[in-house]
C-alpha cells in the first residue's frame, strides 16, 4: 500500500526512534545484541501495531543493554499510546510496569 519511497522513509525514521539510524546499512552480525533487539523492536513498529509482545527482550543482553530495551518499550507505551506485554525473568522492566502480574508454575501468584 506504500511506495518504495515511503517504506524506506518509515524504516529511517523507525531505525532513528529505536537510536539506531547509524547503523542502518549493516547486517545484524555486524551490531551488538542490544543494537539486533532494538531493531527487531523498529522491525515490530513497521506496521504501526496497537500491541506489542515482548517475550524475553532482555533475555540476551547485558544490564546497560537490556534498560535501554526495556526503556525504549516504556517509552512506546507513554509516548506512542501502545499497549506492551512483556514475558520476563529479569526484574529490569518491574518499576517501569503499570500492571504487573506473577505467575508461577502456570499458575497466577500476584496481580493488581
Amino acid at each position: 500500500k506504500y511506495s518504495r519511497a515511503e517504506r524506506r522513509d518509515r524504516a529511517a525514521h523507525l531505525l532513528e526512534t529505536v537510536g539506531l539510524a547509524d547503523q542502518a546499512g549493516k547486517l545484524p552480525g555486524m551490531v551488538s545484541g542490544g543494537q539486533q533487539q532494538r531493531a527487531a523492536i523498529a522491525r515490530a513498529l513497521a506496521n504501526d501495531p496497537a500491541i506489542i509482545l515482548a517475550d524475553e527482550p532482555t533475555g540476551n543482553l547485558d544490564s546497560s543493554n537490556g534498560q535501554i530495551v526495556i526503556d525504549l518499550l516504556a517509552e512506546l507505551n507513554q509516548k506512542w499510546n501502545r499497549t506492551v506485554l512483556i514475558a520476563t525473568h529479569s526484574t529490569l522492566a518491574d518499576e517501569k510496569a503499570s500492571v504487573k502480574i506473577g505467575l508461577k508454575d502456570g499458575m497466577i501468584t500476584d496481580h493488581p
